[in-house]
């Protein structure tokens, strides 16, 4: 080696560091909390057992209602449900495959006498489900229906940092353990915006012979059959739109906590919130978190994420809890010395591999698609 430097025979771990990178980096990629290490290639996780307190009648017939598989497993005898947006109170008298047998219990105040008043495709609201005295195991709601696996691929990624001997031997630029320490920083933040675009944009494909392994993302799990979509209809993007989203995300059992979206549908959501949004002063980076509004379904605030990366025609409603990054076991990000003999400089390789986990994304993340571009609307609230 031509020329020294204090860590030369040294593999750094860098993985605390490029949590931090991550947590602090104004896109979508600080969603990502760390998870438990992946164990194989294919890294696999058992969903969490979220079941919204709702269900939705496929047909109704006198006093029987027709449901989804799904919902029919929510389903309890003596069970107490609500047509939604009426006040009026039933009771699931039978359970029996995917069809309910409901009886009514109370008008409190509604016009309707029975559920066959009730039209097609109604949406139920689940009240709750009274015990008797003594109940036993087995009575109560179930929150443990089973366990579901879902999986995504590990992906290598590697970042080559390489100081010549003629920038090494310009003393305004440090020593050689601070040009190095600072060529890794920027290669860390590099390494942040290719993950943040690996977890939209990312496909999975499962590592063989011959065959890479990529991890999938947000758009990849996000827009498989059965997944939560609203189409906006080119219309501009709005607190109707939103909390429609967000009302579609609590049904599933979610929880909606972020509007993610490019920064020209940022500048659209806020001007309408304008007089009541809440900026996050306690922020020193601005660009990601931008400001929160409050989510008018539940009273709670939502945080607007505005990410360049993102579709301008797109935004997502999304439930953070959704997701979590994995390394796999004993490859998180790590840099060593791989200087070859003779080599003008110092070359050292960063690299790792790891993967995205997006846990009951189908229930914790809404697309709105087909959105207003951002500088058609932004032009036409100018022009109000």
């Amino acid at each position: 080696m031509l020329y020294t430097y204090s860590f030369a025979n040294a593999k750094r771990d860098l993985a605390d560091i490029m949590s931090t990178v991550i947590k602090d980096e104004p896109r979508f990629i600080s969603n990502f909390r760390p998870g438990s290490d992946a164990v194989q290639r294919k890294h696999e996780w058992v969903e969490d057992q979220l079941s919204g307190r709702g269900f939705h009648a496929i047909a109704i017939d006198g006093n029987t209602v027709s449901v989804s598989a799904s919902d029919a497993a929510k389903a309890l005898p003596g069970m107490l449900i609500t047509a939604k947006e009426d006040p009026a109170l039933y009771r699931i008298s039978a359970v029996s495959g995917n069809t309910l047998t409901v009886e009514f219990a109370a008008a409190n105040g509604s016009a309707a006498s029975g559920v066959a008043d009730l039209p097609e495709n109604t949406e139920f609201i689940i009240v709750s489900t009274p015990m008797t005295e003594g109940s036993a195991n087995g009575d109560g709601d179930e929150t443990f229906k089973c366990s579901q696996l879902e999986w995504n691929a590990t992906q290598i990624f590697r970042k080559e940092i390489v100081i010549s001997g003629s920038a090494l031997a310009v003393t305004l630029n440090g020593s050689a353990d601070n040009q190095l320490n600072r060529q890794t920083a920027f290669a860390l933040s590099e390494l942040a915006r290719d993950l943040n675009r690996v977890a939209l944009f990312g496909r999975r494909v499962e590592p063989a012979p011959g065959v890479h392994g990529e991890a999938g993302g947000l758009y990849f799990f996000g827009t498989r059959e059965n997944s939560l979509s609203i189409d906006a209809g080119k219309t501009r993007l709005d607190s109707f739109s939103i909390n429609d989203a967000a009302q579609k995300v609590l049904a599933e059992g979610g929880d909606p906590m972020q509007i993610l979206c490019s920064p020209g549908q940022a500048r659209v959501i806020s001007n309408e919130y304008r007089d009541r949004i809440q900026i996050l002063r306690s922020d020193d980076r601005r660009g990601a978190y931008v400001a929160v509004i409050v989510n008018e379904i539940n009273g709670r605030g939502m945080t607007i994420m505005a990410d360049p990366d993102v579709p301008d025609c797109d935004a997502w409603i999304l439930d953070p809890q959704c997701f979590a990054l994995s390394n796999l076991n004993g490859r998180a990000i790590t840099d060593t010395d791989a200087t070859p003999k003779g080599f003008d400089g110092i070359r050292r390789v960063a690299i790792g591999e790891l993967t995205f986990e997006f846990r009951n994304v189908a229930q914790r993340c809404c697309r709105l698609t087909n959105l207003q571009p951002s500088a058609e609307a932004i032009a036409s609230l100018r022009n109000a």
